[in-house]
């Protein structure tokens, strides 16, 4: 029986997802965190989040997550107070709602038992509709996802050490169902042929360090071209050149832009910024790590961090 008082903290990192052509299947884990503090308390059902650094705009996706999955496994949840405390911007391409969800399951985990690392995936899935950041939110690392009938299966790799990712966010807000309400409904044969190549070549980039061909593997033709209308700075960024810049893509849905490089990364951090300052458009540029992958195991509760003797903040 889960103990009143005790304390424990999860972190759950956000993410970079589509990386250039990759749309819905591609994300990478990066190092900004959705911490939720929490303290058991007295009975059952009583649920109290307060959040410190943010502010909750419409649903709690933690504690959707959380009931959810507990209703599934017909769990009585405890009550529990819960701190939240964000690095990572809403509403801005780095994956907060897939965060806030995957959180919520974890929660789940750290209350009840285990869940297996599928079970988590495809009810991740059918909560954020989309399985790119909840997959890195959930395994850390590259993922590569993919949708079968009642599933989603994820394969997993390691992000090159060397390669930095340099993530420009202007200070706008842009909802992912309003990214994709410019998206048409269908593409041309010649397009879909153009992104497909593109993935595999940007994979076997990655996965072989040759990072030379990642200009050409980042273009797309089928979410950039129309987001660009919406996401300021989008246009200008995917023309920058510097030698050390190996290439520039839309961070999920934006409106955050991302670049990689090994060198120089302050220039080019200099050269994104300077993109927003010409529009007046308040911006913060951040050199991200990546958030390791985690090997596959039979539960996936080591996939997350878990700290039950970290502090309380009341």
């Amino acid at each position: 029986m889960p103990i009143p008082n005790e304390e424990f903290t999860l972190r759950i990192p956000g993410s970079i997802a589509n990386i250039g052509p990759g749309f819905d299947t591609l994300a990478v884990a990066v190092q900004l965190y959705l911490t939720l503090r929490v303290r058991r308390g007295e009975g059952e059902g009583k649920l109290n989040f307060r959040f410190v650094n943010c502010k909750l705009e419409g649903e709690n996706y933690i504690e959707r997550a959380l009931r959810y999955i507990a209703a599934r496994n017909g769990f009585p949840i405890p009550s529990l107070d819960v701190e939240v405390e964000s690095d990572i911007p809403m509403k801005a391409g780095l994956g907060s709602s897939a965060a806030a969800t995957v959180g919520g399951l974890r929660l789940y985990e750290a209350v009840a038992s285990p869940v297996d690392e599928q079970e988590l995936l495809t009810t991740a899935c059918e909560l954020e509709g989309h399985p790119d950041n909840i997959a890195a939110a959930l395994l850390g690392g590259l993922t590569v996802s993919c949708e079968v009938p009642g599933a989603l299966r994820v394969l997993r790799a390691s992000w090159p050490e060397s390669l930095a990712i340099i993530v420009a966010t202007p200070d706008l807000r842009l909802s992912t169902s309003a990214s994709r309400a410019v998206l048409p409904e269908k593409v041309t044969r010649a397009d879909a042929i153009f992104n497909v190549q593109r993935v595999a070549f940007l994979l076997e980039a990655l996965r072989v360090s040759d990072f030379v061909l990642l200009k050409e593997a980042l273009e797309d033709r089928l979410h950039q071209p129309y987001r660009a209308a919406i996401v300021p700075g989008l246009e200008e960024a995917l023309k920058l050149k510097h030698p050390s810049l190996l290439g520039v893509c839309l961070s999920g849905a934006g409106p955050s832009v991302m670049a990689m490089a090994q060198q120089h990364l302050d220039e080019i951090a200099a050269m994104l910024e300077e993109i927003y300052t010409r529009k007046s458009i308040p911006c913060t540029v951040r050199v991200l790590q990546v958030h390791p992958t985690q090997a596959k195991s039979a539960s996936a509760q080591h996939t997350y961090c878990v700290d039950t003797a970290s502090s309380w903040r009341a």
